[in-house]
């Protein structure tokens, strides 16, 4: 069950909008996000609210795990994109650097994203010290 969030309230990917106008709409499913970096912060969003089943949704089923608790993990603390390759709109494939911070530290990582049934979802990541 996702934590509850106040619409009014920035959305937590780091946007500058409120969460009902950003990643809201891509959790309810009443839209997919365009790139895959639209996709990676919905997805940091979805862990710092909670959303577990929209993390199921949009990974790749051959690398989901079995089950995924967000609530077990980090109080999240920002997000900084670093970089991007490809995972535009036309793309069937992308990657993204990013930086998510967290009370005990920093989560560099880089994930890499695919288009399945027109959908990016997320497949894999290697995460740097």
């Amino acid at each position: 069950m996702p934590k509850s969030v106040v619409p009014q309230r920035d959305c937590p990917c780091g946007s500058g909008r409120a969460f009902a106008d950003c990643c809201e709409p891509l959790h309810e499913g009443a839209r997919a996000a365009v790139t895959a970096v639209e996709l990676m912060r919905s997805r940091y969003a979805a862990y710092v609210v909670g959303d577990d089943s929209y993390l199921a949704r949009t990974w790749h089923p051959r690398t989901r795990p079995a089950s995924i608790d967000a609530s077990n993990g980090p109080r999240w603390m920002g997000l900084s994109v670093v970089s991007t390759a490809d995972g535009r709109e036309g793309d069937r494939e992308g990657e993204v650097e990013f930086e998510a911070a967290y009370d005990g530290g920093v989560l560099h990582e880089r994930s890499r994203f695919v288009r399945r049934a027109g959908r990016w979802v997320y497949l894999d990541g290697d995460v740097s010290d």
